[in-house]
C-alpha cells in the first residue's frame, strides 16, 4: 500500500480530479471525464477532448496561471452539470433572479451559460482572494490603529497567523456540511483511485479502498502553499520597504498574485513529484490540511472514481508519465 507520508509509488500521473455533488472530474493528458451517480444510481459520463497548451502556457511559471484559470472555469462548469444531475427532484425548480435572469433573456443558450459558469468563476477566484489575503491584512490594519507602536514584521506574521486560521477555519465549517462532506467523500476516492492506479493495481474496489486519501498535488495543497506563499513575500518585501498603508498593501498583495500562483505552481510540480525528505517535509502542512477536505469514501463513490479515470488514461502506456 502506498505511504500516506509521501507519494512514494513506482509511477507518477498527470492524470487529476475534482469532486463534484455525487461524481468526479478527472483529467487527463488528452481527455476529460465527468461520472456523476444520478438518484437513481445509474452512472452518467461525459467526456470532452482536451487541448494541449502552446506557447507561453507550456513556460514555467506562467503557465501555472493558465492551469489554474482553466480549473477554476471546467471545475465550475462541471459543479453545475453534476448539480443537475443529480438532482432527484425533491427541489422545485427556482426561477431566475438578478444577474442570472439578464443573462439569459439577453444571450441564448451555451452562450448564456458559459457567461453565468465564468462569472461564477471570477467570482469565485475573487471571493477567495478577498477571505484568504485582503481580510487578513485589513484586521491587521485596525489593529494597527489601536496599536500604534506595532513593528513591521510583527504585523507580517501576524497577517500570516490570521491567513491560516481563517483558512483553516472556512475548511473545518465546510467539512461539517452534510452535502459538503459527501463531496469530500468523493474527494478521498478520487485520490484512492488516481494512488491504485500509480501503484500498478488493477483498478478495483478493493484494491483503491487500501489506499491513503492523502494527496500530495491535491488542490487543497496548493491553496495553502499559495497562503505560505504569500505570507513570505509579505514579510520579505513589506517590512523592508517599511509599507505601512492598509490599501497599499491589499494593492501589492493583489499585484503579486499572479507571481504566487505561478510560483506555487511550480513548487507543487516540484515537491509532488519527487520523493526525497527535503520534498516529504515541504508537502506535509498541505497533506496535513487534506484531513479537513478528504473522507474515507463508500463503494459506490469508489466505483464513480474508477470509470471516471478510466475514461482519461492515454492509449499508450507513460504518455502521462509525471
Amino acid at each position: 500500500m502506498a505511504k500516506q507520508d509521501g507519494n512514494c509509488t513506482p509511477f507518477k500521473t498527470t492524470c487529476g480530479g475534482q469532486a463534484l455533488l455525487e461524481g468526479i472530474l478527472m483529467q487527463g493528458p488528452g481527455k476529460r471525464a465527468m461520472v456523476v451517480r444520478k438518484a437513481d444510481g445509474e452512472l452518467v459520463v461525459e467526456e470532452e477532448t482536451v487541448k494541449s497548451r502552446s506557447g507561453p502556457a507550456r513556460l514555467p511559471f506562467i503557465r501555472g496561471l493558465f492551469v489554474f484559470g482553466g480549473a477554476m472555469v471546467h471545475g465550475m462548469k462541471a459543479l453545475m452539470r453534476s448539480a443537475e444531475l443529480s438532482d432527484d427532484g425533491s427541489m422545485e425548480e427556482e426561477e431566475l433572479t438578478g444577474i442570472d435572469k439578464w443573462i439569459s433573456e439577453h444571450f441564448e443558450g451555451e452562450k448564456a451559460v458559459s457567461i453565468i459558469i465564468t462569472l461564477a468563476a471570477v467570482l469565485g477566484i475573487a471571493m477567495s482572494v478577498g477571505l484568504f489575503i485582503l481580510l487578513p491584512t485589513a484586521l491587521t490594519g485596525l489593529i494597527g490603529l489601536v496599536w500604534t507602536t506595532m513593528p513591521l514584521w510583527v504585523r507580517s506574521v501576524l497577517e500570516g497567523v490570521l491567513k491560516v486560521a481563517i483558512f483553516m477555519g472556512y475548511l473545518f465549517l465546510c467539512s461539517r456540511m452534510k452535502e459538503i462532506h459527501r463531496v469530500f467523500e468523493y474527494h478521498g476516492a478520487e485520490h484512492k483511485t488516481i494512488y491504485c492506479y500509480e501503484n500498478g493495481l488493477e483498478l478495483t474496489v478493493e484494491n483503491v479502498r487500501k489506499q491513503p486519501r492523502h494527496h500530495p498535488r491535491c488542490g487543497t495543497s496548493f491553496l495553502f502553499v499559495v497562503i505560505a506563499v504569500s505570507i513570505f513575500l509579505s514579510i520579505v518585501i513589506f517590512t523592508p520597504l517599511e509599507i505601512e498603508n492598509t490599501f497599499l498593501r491589499m494593492a501589492l498583495h493583489l499585484l503579486m498574485l499572479p507571481v504566487i500562483v505561478g510560483v506555487t505552481y511550480e513548487f507543487n510540480r516540484y515537491v509532488g513529484g519527487h520523493d526525497g525528505p527535503v520534498c516529504r517535509a515541504l508537502r506535509t502542512p498541505g497533506m496535513w490540511m487534506q484531513n479537513f477536505t478528504t473522507f474515507e469514501p463508500d463503494d459506490g463513490m469508489i466505483e464513480v472514481g474508477i470509470e471516471a479515470l478510466k475514461r482519461v488514461l492515454p492509449e499508450e502506456k507513460g504518455a502521462d508519465a509525471w
